[in-house]
């Protein structure tokens, strides 16, 4: 009997031992396989950068270049004005991603724990507008700017942008999953309600204001349709705008040196990336020990 025992307690781990690892090796190769996906291309676009023009279109096709050089990189500085075209993108995406972040706080807030008449119809309203693509509201949008005087400006691409539905909406969702009894307890204390968003619920709010911020950010950095029909003088450019350029008439430009100018776009939103991840993290860390 006692040896029976045995056998059955020393083969029941094996089979559990063999069950985990037939899942994580699973889960290895499809994570894999996705990265393959997503990477793959951004690391094309890193490959062929580095290419002379002569081989970016090489048969067959080498991933790894076979004389890696920075001349794209050198011609990217020489036809653009690439520091010019990076200020202007950090301005207008800066200054947006912190206005969205501070309209959806305020509006998130307000439809979690104002009690106001026609509140659910309002965000109801607030909703719809996220239907609309912005191709449509685009023309009304460019002759109310112009009206105000403020065509050919990067402040027409900052101003219309800083209201967001979506911000809204996820920070309503954040704020409702807080509980209500602090705001009662700030009451009792005597708090307004401006006190009780300001001091107690938007200090537990940044993961979610964090998210906002980066998703704001990442849209607006890579933004080319508004730029386009909002701004014609060069000086008032973003980077994507800046990068077209790069094609030459009728797309005669070189293939790396376009690819280069993405590369170099690609690096301050990664930077804001990573330092936006870190704040959600330090935000998460801070809502819970409140």
């Amino acid at each position: 009997m006692t040896t029976i025992q045995e056998r059955v307690t020393t083969t029941a781990p094996v089979v559990k031992r063999k069950k985990r690892d037939w899942s994580v090796a699973v889960r290895v190769i499809v994570l894999l396989i996705a990265s393959v996906f997503v990477l793959g291309p951004v690391l094309w676009t890193l490959s062929t950068s580095l290419r002379p023009p002569s081989e970016s279109f090489q048969l067959p096709p080498a991933f790894l270049p076979l004389n890696p050089d920075l001349t794209s990189y050198e011609q990217v500085f020489k036809q653009l004005n690439i520091v010019a075209l990076v200020v202007n993108s950090a301005l207008v995406t800066g200054l947006i991603a912190v206005g969205q972040m501070i309209t959806a706080a305020l509006a998130g807030y307000a439809f979690a724990h104002l009690n106001f008449r026609g509140r659910g119809a309002l965000f109801s309203i607030v909703l719809a507008t996220m239907m609309v693509p912005a191709q449509v509201t685009i023309v009304p949008v460019f002759m109310l700017i112009r009206g105000v005087g403020l065509s050919d400006t990067l402040l027409a691409l900052i101003i219309p942008a800083i209201p967001t539905a979506f911000g809204t909406f996820l920070m309503r969702q954040y704020f409702m999953g807080l509980p209500g009894e602090l705001a009662e307890a700030a009451a009792i204390d005597g708090a307004s309600p401006w006190r009780t968003f300001r001091s107690v619920y938007a200090p537990l709010a940044m993961p979610g204001l964090a998210i906002v911020g980066i998703l704001a950010f990442n849209f607006h950095w890579n933004e080319f349709f508004r730029p386009l029909i909002m701004t014609i003088s060069e000086q008032n450019f973003t980077l994507p705008l800046g990068l077209v350029s790069l094609q030459g008439n009728l797309g005669t430009g070189s293939i790396s040196v376009v690819l280069a100018g993405v590369v170099l776009s690609m690096i301050p939103a990664l930077v804001v990336f990573m330092f936006g991840q870190r704040a959600l993290q330090d935000g998460l860390t801070a809502g819970t020990g409140k």
